[in-house]
Formats: structure tokens, C-alpha cells, sequence
């Protein structure tokens, strides 16, 4: 369940943030493609026999229902943001029996919490949809599509659509970092660890343009030695884990290089990043600037920073979700993640490269009228 943890915060942004409705990207309808990990999971777990769900109170606390969605959130996750913004409804999990018909039009959620870039990251959550498989749904889902519509059809849909790729996270601290060690600790040191977990993420993302993906925002991590859990188990001080930290630090600018490199290759802007740790650093250093009382412990949960365990019925709750950047030990809190979305559509190059969402949108609602 743990993963990367995109918190971003923008200075030169913050009072627009803090004080705007979220933006609405001007452009015509499209598809929406999710895939990732529990940060952009909206409930595919709930349909496996797995420990990294989110399935009971009191998560989705504040969604209408106050029911749980499956989402790591009290409320909205980042893809339920970016559909508000595209003007659709969010998109469904692919294992929902209620993704069919109509329904398909509108794309589909293949994440699914506990996974990462390689296949062994989260082995102890068991049954999960690692990175494979979820290309592989999204294969599945083209057939069902063109069933729908038609081949042709099918086809411009998916090159018209939006794809949100957010993983990397639990690489290190579902594997790399897993205490008291890992086997890919003993293999790699860190920099080649990071070396070649983008040389895995490459492939992943090769994939995804093979398989139709024209537009797709891909997410770092933000500071991973920064969440309440690893401040609980890691940091006797309250300062942010060193080790994660250097690790965030040097995946970061990696992927950047690798996208810019893809790009290059495919004589297009396929690709777009969001820095999310210069965002999240914003964020955790200065948590007052954006309306939030703490950076450092988590709404729900125990011990520590609220860092240890899971987020249950039974766990210290916080009465007002909006002034903590942290929902549980390594989720942002609904708030939290609308704000990220904000500087994803609206964020200047400092943060995002090699431009925003709303831009990337623009210039093909632009080149197609």
C-alpha cells in the first residue's frame, strides 16, 4: 500500500491554489487511462484477495456515500481530479462489472495498490495487478472497445485519450528499503538500483506508446522519507529519512532525462513529467503557506507521526481532513491531492516539463479544429 507520494506544492502558485475552484481544461471530450499504484488506484483491489486495500471506514469519509471506494483517500484521489477538469465522470476501476457498454467510452482505472516498476516490489500483498498485467488489461480493453465501436473507432479514441502513469514509489519502499533488508539491496547499490529501475520504466512506458498512448503524464516521487510512516519508523528526530530521501533524489531528475530522451526519439512530446519532488518539498517545509497545519502526521492512523499500521475504525481520526497534507501513513489527504492536480494542469516548467496538462491539451485541441 505504500507508495510514491506525489504532494506537490507551488509557491508562486499557492494563493491561486488555496483560493480557486479546479481549473477546467478546455478541450473536447476524451478517453481517460489510469495506471499506477495506490496513489491512482480507484478500487481494483477491492475485487482481489489482497492486504493493500482500502475498502473500510474510514476511508471515503468525506465522498457523498461516507462509505469507502477503494480509493486511498478520504475523498477524492489525482484521477478523480483530472476528470473533473476534462469534464467527465471519474473513470472506473477495469475489474468494476459495471465498466461496460457506454461506460468504455469514457476509459478505464487499471491501477492497482502495492505495485511498482518491477515485478518482485510488493510481493507481500500477494494478489495485485503489477505493471504487466495491467498493459495486458489495456489490451483486453481495446478489444472490448472495438467490439463497442468499431475498429477504427476504438483506435482514434484511445490515440485521442488522456494516460496518467504514476509508479516508482513502492520500488523502493515496498523492495529496495524493506526492513531489516532486501534481496535488491544485496544486488544493487542504490545508484545502479535507480539506474535500473528507469531502464525498467522505459519499457513500461515504450509499451504504452506501442499499445496506442499519445498523451500520457507521467509522475516522480515526491520525498519518500518524508511520509508519516517512514518518520515513524525511520526518523528519531522528526526529520525526513536520509536514504529515501537520497533515493528520491536520484530517480527524479533520471526520469525526467529518460522522457526528454523518449520524446526526443519519437520526434514528439509524447511524454509529460510533473517534478513532484521539488513540488512536494514546498509542501512538507512550509505546510502553512497552503492552509494545512501539518506536514507530518497523518489524519488516520497510529504511533508515532499517526505512521504506523493501517488506517482502521479504530485509529486516532482527525476531526478536520483539509489541514493535514497526510490522509493515512503515506497518502495525501483529498485536499492535498486537488492541489496537485492544480499545478499539474497549471504549473510553470519549474515543475512540470516539458509543459503543463492544460498546454499539452490545448495543442492538440488546437491542431484538431
Amino acid at each position: 500500500m505504500a507508495n510514491s507520494v506525489v504532494l506537490v506544492s507551488l509557491v508562486a502558485f499557492g494563493l491561486l491554489m488555496l483560493t480557486s475552484t479546479m481549473t477546467r481544461v478546455e478541450a473536447a471530450h476524451r478517453a481517460f487511462f489510469v495506471f499506477g499504484d495506490s496513489l491512482v488506484d480507484n478500487g481494483n483491489n477491492n475485487y482481489l484477495a489482497t492486504t493493500a486495500r482500502a475498502d473500510s471506514p474510514p476511508y471515503g469519509i468525506d465522498t457523498p456515500s461516507r462509505r469507502p471506494t477503494g480509493r486511498f483517500s478520504n475523498g477524492k484521489n489525482i484521477p478523480d481530479f483530472i476528470s473533473n477538469a476534462l469534464g467527465s465522470e471519474p473513470t472506473l476501476p477495469y475489474l468494476s462489472p459495471q465498466l461496460t457498454g457506454e461506460k468504455l467510452l469514457v476509459g478505464a482505472n487499471f491501477a492497482s495498490a502495492g505495485i511498482g516498476i518491477l515485478n518482485d516490489t510488493g510481493i507481500q500483498f500477494i494478489n495485485i495487478i503489477r505493471m504487466f498485467r495491467q498493459l495486458q488489461y489495456f489490451e483486453e480493453y481495446q478489444r472490448r472497445l472495438a467490439d463497442l465501436v468499431g475498429i477504427d473507432e476504438a483506435q482514434r479514441i484511445v490515440s485521442d485519450a488522456l494516460v496518467l502513469i504514476t509508479v516508482g514509489g513502492n520500488d523502493f519502499v515496498n523492495n529496495y528499503f524493506l526492513v531489516p533488508f532486501s534481496a535488491r539491496s544485496r544486488q544493487f547499490q542504490l545508484p545502479d538500483y535507480v539506474r535500473y529501475l528507469i531502464s525498467e520504466y522505459r519499457k513500461i512506458l515504450m509499451r504504452l506508446h506501442d499499445l496506442g498512448a499519445q498523451r500520457v503524464l507521467v509522475t516522480g516521487t515526491g520525498p519518500l522519507g518524508c511520509v508519516p510512516a517512514e518518520l515513524a519508523m525511520r526518523s528519531p528526530n522528526g526529520q525526513c529519512a536520509a536514504e529515501l530521501q537520497q533515493a528520491a533524489s536520484l530517480f527524479n531528475p533520471q526520469l525526467v532525462e529518460m522522457i526528454n530522451g523518449l520524446n526526443s526519439d519519437y520526434g514528439a512530446n509524447i511524454f509529460i513529467s510533473a517534478n513532484t519532488q521539488q513540488q512536494t518539498n514546498d509542501f512538507i517545509s512550509n505546510p502553512g503557506a497552503y492552509g494545512f497545519t501539518t506536514s507530518k502526521i497523518a489524519c488516520c492512523g497510529q504511533g508515532p507521526y499517526n505512521g504506523l499500521g493501517l488506517c482502521t475504525i479504530i485509529s486516532n481520526l482527525c476531526p478536520n481532513r483539509d489541514e493535514y497534507v497526510f490522509w493515512d501513513p503515506f497518502h495525501p489527504s483529498e485536499r492535498a491531492n486537488g492541489i496537485i492536480v492544480d499545478m499539474i494542469l497549471r504549473g510553470s516548467t519549474n515543475y512540470m516539463s516539458p509543459m503543463n496538462l492544460s498546454t499539452l491539451l490545448a495543442l492538440h485541441t488546437n491542431t484538431n479544429t
